[in-house]
Formats: structure tokens, sequence, C-alpha cells
């Protein structure tokens, strides 16, 4: 009997920072990846239709079989993770935030940053994660319109990503921060660009690692780990948009050449937007 997969969606190709950490994690396990490239990015949209599409993307990995869903996009997440929750309340659903926790108990200078898109920073769920966890920390936020776009088309180095980088990043390092939160799926994968833009003293954080051990607890509770097999897991890559632009970003950003992509279509419905609890 195959065992049931596990499901991963993203505006488009950032989750694929953590699928790579849940692969390289959980050999064992297959994976269904949706990427709703026909309507990235997320993070500019209205708080009601990201709900709608993230609540569409959920409902399409659960009638594919998947044990556990992963909202692998910050911006879903912040808006709709417990709303989805609620609507299926037996499922597996695990969500993104931007690693505050880890960042406020790191920080030596008391003075952390989070880059995001707007949909996250704006969101209740953030200003909440911030309540809770940075006390006496100061959380210093920036958002670069276009560098998810850069990612999607698979290009992670160049003069133009390091100046828009340079310009998103000068306000957090005037303010002194040393540790640096990546609260967008996408970002990981210019991590060397993140890295040499901030310099030696200022950590970046990837919470990526992070999720896909959370994945691993919450499939080992449920007793639903994949048994050990001799074969290698399956994996299957879908889009709303392009597929050959999907299978170019696996190339370009995961180098896998040759990977099964195929086209799929969200029924859309009106959902509900988080409310703060």
């Amino acid at each position: 009997m195959t065992p049931s997969p596990i499901g991963l969606f993203d505006s488009g190709v950032g989750g694929l920072s953590v699928w790579r950490c849940i692969a390289d994690l959980l050999p064992a396990e297959r994976t269904i990846y949706l990427a709703d490239q026909a309507h990235v990015p997320y993070g500019p949209r209205p708080p009601a239709e990201i709900a709608a599409l993230t609540h569409a993307a959920a409902a399409w990995l659960l009638e594919q079989g998947a044990k556990l869903v992963v909202i692998a996009c910050n911006t879903a997440s912040a808006v709709a993770l417990a709303s989805v929750r609620q609507a299926w309340p037996q499922a597996l659903i695990v969500g993104m935030e931007p690693a505050v926790k880890p960042a406020s108990a790191g920080t030596r200078s008391g003075r952390v940053g989070v880059m995001a898109t707007p949909g996250t920073l704006h969101a209740d769920r953030f200003h909440r994660l911030v309540e809770r966890f940075a006390g006496g920390v100061e959380v210093h936020t920036s958002f670069c319109p276009g560098l998810v776009e850069w990612v999607e088309q698979g290009w992670l180095a160049g003069p133009e990503i390091d100046a828009l980088l340079r310009r998103c990043l000068a306000p957090l390092l005037a303010a002194g921060i040393d540790q640096l939160v990546l609260g967008c799926t996408h970002y990981p994968f210019l991590l060397p660009a993140i890295q040499a833009a901030v310099g030696p003293g200022v950590t970046v954080i990837d919470p990526a690692p992070a999720v896909a051990r959370q994945v691993q607890r919450r499939l080992a509770a449920a007793d639903l780990l994949a048994p050990a097999a001799a074969m290698p897991a399956q994996h299957q890559f879908y889009t709303t948009g392009e597929v050959a632009a999907l299978q170019t970003a696996l190339t370009r950003l995961l180098g896998l050449t040759g990977a099964s992509v195929r086209a799929a279509s969200l029924q859309i419905q009106a959902a509900d937007a988080e409310v703060p609890a």
C-alpha cells in the first residue's frame, strides 16, 4: 500500500525552501507540492482574498490524500492558518510564522529585524507573535517589493538583487539589529546574498528547518510516519500557473531536472480571514 503524501503549498516557489528541508529530514516520505503561481505574490492581496486562496489550496491537497498539510507561506499562515484549522479540525495542518522567538532569545543588542511581505507584517497574528515573544526587544520590520518575483524567475544573485537588498536592509542595519528573521519562504533561496548584505555581525534565521522538525513531530505523534523504504520517495509538483515556469524553478532552485510537473486548478470560494483570538 502506497503511503499517503505530505502536502505543501505556497503562492509560488518559495515553499520549496521548506520542501527541501522536509525531504532531507524525512527521505522516506512522499510529497505533493502545489505552487499557486496564477496568484503569486500573495503579500499585496487583501486578507479576504488570501484566505480564500489558502482554503482552496488546502482543500485541493486534502482531496489528493495528503496526510498532513504544510502552509509553506508566511502570508497565508498569518492570514488564514486559524480558519483553515477550524475548517478541517481533524486534519494535521502545519503553518509558518516568523522566527521572532529564537531571534529575541539570541539577540545581544536587543534589536532584531524581520523581512516579510506586507500581508505578513500587517496581520494580527504577527503582532500577537511580537507581543508574546519579544518583550523588551525592539522588532524592526522591512519588506522588499520585487524580491519574490526575482526568486520566482529563479534569479538568486546579481547587481539588481544586491541593490534591492541594500535598500531594504539599510533601515534595519541602521537600527542596530544583530538578528534577521526571514519571514517569507522565498527569501532563504537568497541567503548568500542576504548574508553578504548584512555582514558577519548579523545572524540570519531561516525557519524552514524548524518547520520540518515540527512536521516530523506531528506525524510521529499521529503514528503516520512512513516506514523506511529501500526505494527513494516519490515527489509530485503541481502549479496553477505555467508548467514550464515551475519546471525551470525546480532546476534553478533545487537542481531537480526531469521532475514531474502538472497543472492544477483551484475551486476558490469566499473564506473568512483570521481574526484576533
